[in-house]
């Protein structure tokens, strides 16, 4: 599909959500309920699209500035557009977004012929740009990660993960070594297998004439790998276990490795999980199984952490170190505790939510409940 083919060669991960799994887009769901409730459900077929659409914008332009949102407020009338800051265009230069040429509806530039060669050179076929010729050295050829996230290039096994699965790899190949980059970020090199006819061959299956090679990594810069958290919370690097988080246990985490830090975060979203100190040396780090260039520093999220709890028998929970006495109505129940840096915000089953100041800074430990005892009553 071309928005696949847009994403692949601006190094988008295209996510799509697994079947029969509503839970994953809740806030999505949920729109669609109410676009059923208040339009879909009372309103015969429509007789053409266009009809359909100027409904359906009609709904959107209303539910947007009209239609007053329980989760906004429900004492005032506030509406999402109420609600609504317009971003500043930034000033600062952003990085160029390669389009087809059969999109940008712009008059003919320098920029324009630019892309339009681009998509001449990457057309439905991936064969090479007209007019064109090898070089005789290093060529260039982008192929996609397949969903075992083990690839094949030119008869060489590449083993990049099923978490890269949709992502457009960039292969680097010469006679001396192979590079493999996603989005600009070298991810792996090995000693090339090819000789000279080879890279002739691959460029006349559609590979292009290579830029430089990807910069190597150098001393003091900061680097990533990726591992998969122990179920006691530790990884390992370059055999030193250190310890991460109980929580990220049996989790697939990203290590940007900086001279005096290791930063671990979310591969996907890039979210900041946790930050310990750094015990490698620079030679250790050079040393690091599947190690690349850093992308842009993890960010911590601003939505607060969600854990469940089960209350006792007296109804009381324990979360960051620091007691919560609910009472006995809910004494057996698990609740959902959204913890940030001043409150903890309990959020019982069909009732409003309950706020109390945190009073701790114990670090989060667990995300769900701890095993109840055999016996226990269960609360459904």
């Amino acid at each position: 599909m071309l928005f696949d083919k847009i994403c692949r060669h601006n190094g988008i991960t295209h996510r799509l959500t697994q079947p029969a799994s509503p839970t994953t887009t809740g806030k999505i769901e949920r729109f669609h309920l109410t676009l059923r409730r208040e339009l879909l459900n009372d309103h015969q077929p429509y007789e053409s699209l266009d009809l359909a659409q100027a409904a359906v914008a009609g709904f959107v332009a209303q539910y947007n500035t009209d239609r007053p949102h329980q989760a906004l407020d429900a004492d005032l009338p506030i509406t999402p557009a109420d609600r609504f800051t317009a971003i500043p265009q930034p000033s600062r230069e952003v990085l160029p977004v390669w389009l087809p040429s059969a999109l940008t509806a712009a008059p003919i530039t320098a920029t324009a012929e630019v892309i339009s060669a681009d998509d001449g050179e990457a057309g439905a076929d991936d064969s090479p740009a007209a007019g064109t010729s090898w070089a005789g050295g290093p060529v260039e050829v982008d192929k996609v990660v397949p969903t075992s996230g083990n690839m094949m290039f030119a008869g060489r096994q590449f083993w990049l993960g099923p978490a890269r699965a949709g992502q457009v790899v960039r292969f680097w190949a010469g006679v001396d070594l192979i590079h493999a980059s996603i989005a600009g970020i070298k991810i792996k090199t090995v000693r090339s297998h090819l000789a000279v006819t080879d890279l002739a061959r691959l460029f006349g299956e559609g590979a292009v004439n290579a830029g430089p090679s990807p910069p190597p990594i150098e001393d003091g810069s900061a680097v990533e790998v990726d591992r998969i958290v122990s179920r006691g919370g530790t990884i390992t690097l370059s055999g030193k276990v250190l310890v991460a988080a109980e929580i990220l246990a049996s989790r697939r985490v990203g290590i940007r490795i900086e001279p005096d830090t290791l930063m671990f975060f979310d591969p996907d979203s890039r979210e900041l999980l946790r930050v310990r100190a750094n015990p490698l040396n620079p030679a250790q780090v050079a040393r690091l199984r599947g190690n690349r260039p850093a992308g842009p520093p993890p960010r911590p999220s601003l939505e607060p952490i969600r854990v469940q709890r089960r209350a006792s028998n007296s109804g009381i929970v324990m979360v960051c170190g620091q007691k919560i006495a609910l009472g006995r109505l809910y004494r057996w129940q698990t609740v959902t505790i959204a913890v940030s840096e001043t409150t903890l915000t309990v959020e019982p089953a069909d009732q409003d939510p309950k706020i109390f100041r945190r009073t701790t800074t114990t670090a989060m430990r667990n995300i769900k409940p701890t095993r109840p005892r055999p016996g226990t009553p269960q609360v459904v």
